[in-house]
């Protein structure tokens, strides 16, 4: 204890209770302990305040450790669920899209067999009216021999 609270300690004493209190007298002693088991109780308590703050501080860390792993599996599971209903998607379309473009060419090759038939048709009449015209161009010489 200081000195100055020493005596501001005696004179409120003897001014509450009426009583003179010198610096030798018991009490005095035992206000004196108090005060330094008060400090040491007071730095003992700081310590395992100092101790339960830094025990805090580390929970809080590993709690935001543990946050974030999670929220990047998190992401990532719907990163790679995203891609593989991108790559799904663009599958089905691809496959749409083929098929689409499968009938588009059978229905213009449906269009293009009758014409292709005709033609033929056509083609072998000329060759038959063209095998006649030869024909009848050998007789006709073959009648002015």
């Amino acid at each position: 204890m200081k000195p100055d609270s020493i005596d501001t300690l005696i004179r409120d004493i003897a001014v509450r209770h009426g009583i003179a209190v010198g610096r030798d007298d018991p009490i005095m002693i035992l206000q004196t302990m108090n005060a330094h088991l008060m400090r040491e109780h007071a730095a003992a308590q700081q310590a395992a305040l100092d101790r339960f703050s830094e025990e805090l501080e580390g929970i809080a860390h590993r709690w935001g450790e543990d946050a974030r792993s999670k929220a990047e599996r998190t992401l990532n599971a719907a990163l790679d669920a995203s891609t593989d209903a991108m790559k799904s998607g663009m599958e089905a379309g691809a496959k749409a899209a083929a098929t689409a473009a499968r009938h588009e060419l059978d229905a213009a090759l449906a269009q293009l067999a009758g014409p292709i038939r005709e033609g033929r048709r056509i083609a072998t009449l000329n060759l038959i009216a063209a095998g006649m015209a030869v024909f009848a161009a050998a007789l006709a010489l073959l009648s002015t021999l």
